[in-house]
Protein backbone atom coordinates (compact mmCIF):
# COMPACT_ATOMS: atom_id res chain seq x y z
CA UNK A 1 0.00 0.00 0.00
CA UNK A 2 1.41 3.33 -1.11
CA UNK A 3 -0.26 6.58 0.71
CA UNK A 4 0.30 9.88 -1.44
CA UNK A 5 -0.36 13.41 0.36
CA UNK A 6 -0.44 16.42 -1.82
CA UNK A 7 0.63 19.56 0.02
CA UNK A 8 -1.53 22.71 -0.05
CA UNK A 9 -4.50 25.21 1.37
CA UNK A 10 -7.76 24.46 1.05
CA UNK A 11 -10.18 27.02 -0.67
CA UNK A 12 -10.99 28.66 -3.90
CA UNK A 13 -8.81 31.55 -3.44
CA UNK A 14 -5.76 29.45 -2.73
CA UNK A 15 -6.41 27.26 -5.73
CA UNK A 16 -4.29 28.06 -8.03
CA UNK A 17 -1.10 29.53 -6.11
CA UNK A 18 2.23 28.12 -5.94
CA UNK A 19 1.47 26.39 -2.38
CA UNK A 20 -0.87 24.21 -4.02
CA UNK A 21 1.51 22.20 -6.50
CA UNK A 22 0.95 19.35 -4.21
CA UNK A 23 -3.23 19.43 -4.61
CA UNK A 24 -2.52 20.01 -7.90
CA UNK A 25 -0.47 16.80 -8.51
CA UNK A 26 -2.73 14.14 -6.45
CA UNK A 27 -5.41 15.48 -8.82
CA UNK A 28 -3.77 15.13 -11.77
CA UNK A 29 -2.84 11.93 -10.79
CA UNK A 30 -5.66 10.50 -9.70
CA UNK A 31 -7.69 11.94 -12.83
CA UNK A 32 -5.05 9.53 -14.98
CA UNK A 33 -5.37 6.59 -12.56
CA UNK A 34 -9.10 7.01 -12.79
CA UNK A 35 -9.12 6.88 -9.14
CA UNK A 36 -13.13 7.82 -7.50
CA UNK A 37 -14.11 11.81 -6.62
CA UNK A 38 -11.95 12.71 -3.20
CA UNK A 39 -14.57 12.33 -0.15
CA UNK A 40 -13.96 14.28 3.08
CA UNK A 41 -12.28 11.65 6.01
CA UNK A 42 -13.63 13.32 9.29
CA UNK A 43 -10.67 11.47 11.09
CA UNK A 44 -7.82 13.17 9.25
CA UNK A 45 -9.54 16.61 7.91
CA UNK A 46 -8.62 15.11 4.62
CA UNK A 47 -10.38 14.91 1.28
CA UNK A 48 -8.97 11.10 0.17
CA UNK A 49 -9.85 8.73 -2.59
CA UNK A 50 -8.37 4.61 -3.08
CA UNK A 51 -7.50 2.91 -5.62
CA UNK A 52 -5.50 0.05 -6.70
CA UNK A 53 -3.08 0.38 -9.87
CA UNK A 54 -1.52 -2.90 -10.72
CA UNK A 55 -2.46 -4.57 -8.01
CA UNK A 56 -0.91 -1.91 -5.87
CA UNK A 57 -3.36 -0.37 -3.37
CA UNK A 58 -2.84 3.30 -3.37
CA UNK A 59 -4.46 6.32 -1.02
CA UNK A 60 -4.05 9.86 -2.17
CA UNK A 61 -4.89 12.23 0.53
CA UNK A 62 -5.07 16.60 0.16
CA UNK A 63 -5.26 17.54 4.56
CA UNK A 64 -8.03 20.36 4.34
CA UNK A 65 -5.72 21.61 7.83
CA UNK A 66 -4.57 24.30 5.59
CA UNK A 67 -0.22 24.13 5.02
CA UNK A 68 1.56 24.62 8.49
CA UNK A 69 -0.81 22.00 10.02
CA UNK A 70 -0.25 19.37 7.53
CA UNK A 71 1.13 16.78 10.02
CA UNK A 72 -1.94 16.68 12.09
CA UNK A 73 -3.71 15.31 8.96
CA UNK A 74 -0.15 13.05 8.04
CA UNK A 75 -0.44 11.24 11.46
CA UNK A 76 -3.81 10.36 11.29
CA UNK A 77 -3.57 9.14 7.84
CA UNK A 78 -0.87 7.23 8.66
CA UNK A 79 -2.19 6.00 12.08
CA UNK A 80 -3.32 2.26 11.46
CA UNK A 81 -1.49 2.17 8.21
CA UNK A 82 1.41 -0.07 7.02
CA UNK A 83 2.03 1.60 3.66
CA UNK A 84 5.05 3.81 2.17
CA UNK A 85 4.23 7.41 2.24
CA UNK A 86 4.78 9.89 -0.28
CA UNK A 87 4.40 14.01 0.40
CA UNK A 88 4.52 16.14 -2.86
CA UNK A 89 4.91 19.68 -2.13
CA UNK A 90 5.91 23.11 -3.76
CA UNK A 91 9.69 24.25 -3.17
CA UNK A 92 10.71 28.11 -3.42
CA UNK A 93 14.33 27.09 -3.36
CA UNK A 94 13.59 25.21 -7.00
CA UNK A 95 13.06 27.34 -10.04
CA UNK A 96 9.76 26.78 -11.55
CA UNK A 97 9.88 23.48 -13.90
CA UNK A 98 12.42 21.36 -11.63
CA UNK A 99 11.04 18.60 -9.42
CA UNK A 100 13.42 16.40 -7.03
CA UNK A 101 12.45 13.12 -5.04
CA UNK A 102 14.57 13.07 -2.05
CA UNK A 103 14.31 10.20 0.87
CA UNK A 104 14.86 11.11 4.90
CA UNK A 105 16.07 15.01 4.80
CA UNK A 106 14.80 17.61 6.51
CA UNK A 107 12.57 20.56 5.53
CA UNK A 108 14.69 22.80 4.57
CA UNK A 109 12.09 25.11 5.80
CA UNK A 110 8.98 24.22 4.23
CA UNK A 111 5.86 24.46 7.42
CA UNK A 112 3.84 21.62 6.07
CA UNK A 113 6.80 18.92 6.35
CA UNK A 114 7.80 20.67 9.47
CA UNK A 115 4.63 19.70 10.88
CA UNK A 116 4.94 16.52 9.34
CA UNK A 117 8.25 15.52 10.52
CA UNK A 118 7.15 16.70 13.95
CA UNK A 119 4.37 14.45 13.74
CA UNK A 120 5.15 11.18 12.77
CA UNK A 121 8.97 11.70 11.51
CA UNK A 122 11.03 11.30 9.36
CA UNK A 123 11.90 7.99 9.04
CA UNK A 124 11.62 6.30 4.91
CA UNK A 125 9.55 9.74 4.13
CA UNK A 126 9.75 10.15 0.40
CA UNK A 127 9.28 13.68 -0.77
CA UNK A 128 8.42 15.18 -4.19
CA UNK A 129 9.62 18.41 -4.21
CA UNK A 130 8.17 20.86 -6.75
CA UNK A 131 9.69 23.85 -7.96
CA UNK A 132 7.60 27.16 -7.74
CA UNK A 133 10.79 29.88 -8.14
CA UNK A 134 13.31 30.91 -5.45
CA UNK A 135 13.00 34.46 -4.28
CA UNK A 136 14.72 34.92 -1.03
CA UNK A 137 13.60 34.24 2.52
CA UNK A 138 12.19 37.22 4.12
CA UNK A 139 9.93 37.24 0.78
CA UNK A 140 8.49 33.76 0.61
CA UNK A 141 4.94 34.23 1.83
CA UNK A 142 4.20 37.09 -0.76
CA UNK A 143 5.86 34.11 -3.55
CA UNK A 144 4.02 30.71 -2.30
CA UNK A 145 0.15 32.46 -2.12
CA UNK A 146 0.69 33.89 -5.81
CA UNK A 147 -0.42 32.28 -9.10
CA UNK A 148 1.89 31.26 -11.52
CA UNK A 149 2.12 34.01 -14.48
CA UNK A 150 0.79 32.23 -18.06
CA UNK A 151 4.53 31.30 -19.29
CA UNK A 152 5.45 29.88 -15.80
CA UNK A 153 1.88 27.68 -15.44
CA UNK A 154 3.02 25.80 -18.87
CA UNK A 155 6.16 25.06 -17.15
CA UNK A 156 4.43 24.04 -13.95
CA UNK A 157 1.70 21.98 -16.13
CA UNK A 158 4.42 20.38 -17.88
CA UNK A 159 6.21 19.58 -14.14
CA UNK A 160 3.06 18.36 -12.75
CA UNK A 161 2.78 15.12 -15.81
CA UNK A 162 6.12 14.97 -15.26
CA UNK A 163 5.82 14.20 -11.51
CA UNK A 164 2.42 11.84 -12.33
CA UNK A 165 4.65 10.22 -14.85
CA UNK A 166 7.42 9.27 -11.97
CA UNK A 167 4.69 8.61 -9.47
CA UNK A 168 3.01 6.04 -11.72
CA UNK A 169 7.10 4.42 -12.16
CA UNK A 170 6.90 4.61 -8.51
CA UNK A 171 3.96 2.53 -7.71
CA UNK A 172 4.88 -0.26 -10.48
CA UNK A 173 8.44 -0.41 -10.12
CA UNK A 174 9.40 0.96 -7.08
CA UNK A 175 11.38 4.20 -5.56
CA UNK A 176 14.90 3.26 -6.41
CA UNK A 177 14.00 3.30 -9.95
CA UNK A 178 12.01 6.25 -10.26
CA UNK A 179 14.78 8.42 -8.80
CA UNK A 180 17.69 6.89 -10.76
CA UNK A 181 14.96 7.94 -13.61
CA UNK A 182 14.01 11.14 -12.75
CA UNK A 183 16.61 12.89 -10.49
CA UNK A 184 18.90 13.72 -13.55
Amino acid sequence: MITIIGLGNPGEQYKATRHNVGFMTVDAFAKENEFPEFKLQKKSNSLVSENVIDGQTVILAKPQTFMNESGKSAKQLMANATSDLIIIHDDIDLPVGKMRIIKERGSAGHKGVESIINNIGNEGLVRFRIGIGGQNELKAMKVVLKNFSKEEQQLVDETIQKTVNALNLLVKEGLDKTMNDYNR
